[in-house]
């Protein structure tokens, strides 16, 4: 057995100990009839290694074990929990985006934690009230500073035994604190942009990194914007604040949106509300939009407008609208030109 620890193409680094930190990782390939089954190998995999050649370093994957859990974006298997990174600072910390983050964070169904990094260029002050407003929405974050090695060994802690992904905006600070965490790691660390004030990418593909103390730590892609691929339903089970509410009590529709509808629990004066309900149209319009995919009207096609809303637009017929092929166009002029027969 072991467990992949970085994949590229058909290319997989596998690790025969799990978590183990001073072992070199076998480049393995996976075997053909695997492939031709379609199960995809994937980081965080526990698979059998049908050849292992240690001398060479070299195996083949045989099979996949049953996963834990299953994420594709980023693509990773058997994670046990999400820390979304992001910066107070270099780039300023925005709350929309971060509320998009655990969202999307909690749409996973894995523990959540929330870091917020270079703590040491903003005032104490400043650092404690984001703590208490995460507090509200239901988060205890850790307050983490690599230059200064501050909050560090709490979030060590909390990472023992587990299967950590990072993810987080690009420029925030993911690669010093992985550098931080896990001193082997040797990752470069990009600048945030003066004229944009966002960060660069730094890292470009999903790998594993194994925890001195034991677990992985996941690094990740930074992105700016994560998707929202959930239903409306799925978006109310991914606030913290809505679930505490109807913990007392239930809306009066069991389909309840949480917008407009009377009797809600869930409406409100608390800060994320108006984040829900701008993401709800977002949910709302996804659902609209797969809906018609599978029984559409012929006659009508959509397309993604402002803001992501979707407009539907006429769809012209192909026989009447669409140019001929300049082959089909000589075809049809070498039969014109060709002499009739007597039978004709």
């Amino acid at each position: 057995m072991g467990t992949v620890v970085a994949a590229q193409a058909n290319f997989y680094e596998v690790y025969l100990a799990h978590g183990a930190v001073d072992q070199t990782p076998l480049l393995c390939t996976g075997r053909a009839r695997l492939l031709k089954t379609g199960r995809r190998v994937m980081v965080g995999d526990r698979v059998w290694l049908g050849e292992a050649d240690l001398g060479t370093g070299r195996g083949v994957i045989a099979g996949i074990a049953a996963r834990q859990s299953e994420m594709a974006h980023p693509p990773v298997a058997n994670a046990t929990c999400l820390v979304v990174v992001v910066s107070l600072a270099e780039p300023p910390l925005e709350a929309m985006l971060l509320s998009r983050f655990l969202v999307h964070a909690e749409a996973m169904g894995l523990g959540v934690q929330v870091a917020l990094t270079k703590v040491d260029l903003v005032e104490s002050t400043i650092a404690a009230a984001w703590e208490t407003r995460l507090a509200q929405w239901g988060y205890q974050p850790f307050l983490v500073s690599t230059p200064m090695s501050l909050g560090l060994e709490p979030l060590r802690a909390a990472l023992v035994g587990e299967t950590a992904v990072l993810c987080g905006p690009s420029g925030v600070g993911k690669s010093s604190l992985i550098n931080a965490l896990v001193p082997t790691a040797g990752r470069g660390v990009g600048a945030v942009s003066a004229r944009s004030g966002r960060g660069c990418h730094t890292t470009r593909h999903v790998s594993l990194l194994p925890l001195p103390a034991g677990g992985f730590l996941v690094d990740t892609p930074g992105f700016n914007q994560p998707l929202l691929r959930m239903s409306a339903r799925g978006l109310g089970d991914a606030f913290p604040e809505i679930r505490q509410r109807l913990r007392y009590g239930t809306c009066e529709f069991r389909n309840c949106q949480h917008h407009r509808e009377p009797g809600c629990q869930v409406r409100g004066d608390w800060e994320r509300y108006a984040h829900y309900c701008t993401w709800l149209q977002e949910c709302l319009a996804q659902e609209a939009h797969t809906a018609n995919s599978a029984g559409r009207d012929a006659g009508v096609k959509y397309k993604s407008g402002p803001a992501g809303r979707l407009r539907a637009e006429p769809r012209l017929t192909a026989e009447k609208y669409r140019r001929l092929s300049r082959r089909r166009l000589h075809q049809e002029i070498a039969q014109l030109d060709e002499p009739l027969s007597p039978e004709d």
